[in-house]
């Protein structure tokens, strides 16, 4: 997760894009809660490979392992060198069996993961492939070839971005050999050439699917994201802590403490941070962060940052921290 999250501005110009609350946590927190429900044995340890975030971050991410019983570990990726380079970053920590997962996706399933498998990755059948890196598979489900971007139609089943890895250390050598041999795309070291190595070597890798796969890539896709989440979850999530005056909350929801909702209807599909007040407004389909206001406000398909004052405005934006409209 050391990417700058360039399309998510203006929000990831004060937080990191996995930190981004949706249906009432991070984004990284409901991956590593997904991740830690599919796996059947005890998760030891949880490695973030970040930038340069900052101290509260790191604490942050550091909770978010604890509280699934792990012992946090924190690297830093301070050149944008590719996916290969990135997870290398971790090399201490990729050993014995290994889950790679990347934050900028989330995703919904009730599988349990086969641990006696060289190696798993996950796919989606997806409508626009050549928008992706995409793999075909033999009639064991075993995968045969990764394609990256195809031009033409090869398969529609696109990598996700969640891998399994029985042999960490074998990753880790593979992941070097491209470092040590400047092995590169586009000037970037790329994971696929790895596993492309790894298979060739004799590494068998399956594929696996979810149920559902969320996008976190822009403003749009994001709050599609949330929304998924919120109907996952089900029903009006903390509404017992918030201040309700004249006020209909359409089911899913979440609404955190201490928020106030007066003269309004909100939902479904929204998600309101702490210490938020919203007065004589119609909100849908929303994702609004911490200590903002809206009053006499028409707002749906939007992110609103926080800190933000919005009054007698219609919407459907992307509006970053401190920021105020009034009309």
């Amino acid at each position: 997760m050391a990417g700058l999250g360039k399309r998510m501005r203006p929000h990831t110009l004060t937080i990191p894009k996995p930190l981004i609350p949706l249906a009432g946590k991070p984004i990284v927190q409901h991956l590593v809660e997904e991740i830690s429900k599919v796996v059947n044995e005890k998760i030891s340890e949880i490695a973030f490979i970040i930038g340069n975030f900052g101290t509260d971050v790191e604490e942050h991410l550091k909770r978010i392992a604890i509280a699934v019983g792990a012992e946090p570990k924190i690297y830093y990726q301070q050149e944008a060198l590719g996916t290969a380079h990135a997870i290398y970053c971790a090399a201490p920590s990729l050993d014995d069996k290994t889950i790679v997962a990347f934050a900028d996706t989330l995703f919904i399933a009730d599988f349990k993961l086969d641990t006696n498998s060289d190696g798993i990755i996950w796919v989606q059948k997806v409508d626009n492939p050549s928008s992706f890196g995409v793999v075909k598979v033999d009639n064991k489900n075993i995968i045969t070839d990764f394609i990256e971007k195809p031009k033409q139609f090869v398969s529609d089943l696109a990598i996700i971005g969640i891998y399994y890895f029985k042999d960490g250390v074998n990753l880790k050598n593979e992941l070097k050999y491209l470092l040590d041999n400047n092995v590169v795309v586009n000037g970037e070291y790329q994971l696929t050439d790895a596993l492309e190595n790894m298979k060739q070597k004799g590494v068998k890798f399956n594929v696996g699917q979810v149920n559902q796969w969320l996008d976190c890539g822009n403003k749009d896709a994001t709050v599609n994201t949330n929304k998924q989440m919120l109907k996952y979850l089900g029903g009006n999530v903390n509404i017992r802590k918030a201040h309700l005056k004249n006020a209909v909350v359409i089911e899913p929801c979440f609404i955190a403490e201490n928020v106030t909702i007066e003269n309004s209807v909100v939902g479904p599909y929204v998600s309101v941070g702490q210490n938020t007040e919203i007065k004589n407004s119609v909100v849908g389909n929303c994702i609004i962060q911490n200590n903002s206001t809206l009053i006499n406000a028409n707002i749906a398909n939007s992110m609103i940052g926080n800190f933000v004052s919005i009054k007698n405005e219609p919407l459907d934006a992307s509006i970053g921290d401190f920021t105020v409209l009034n009309k």
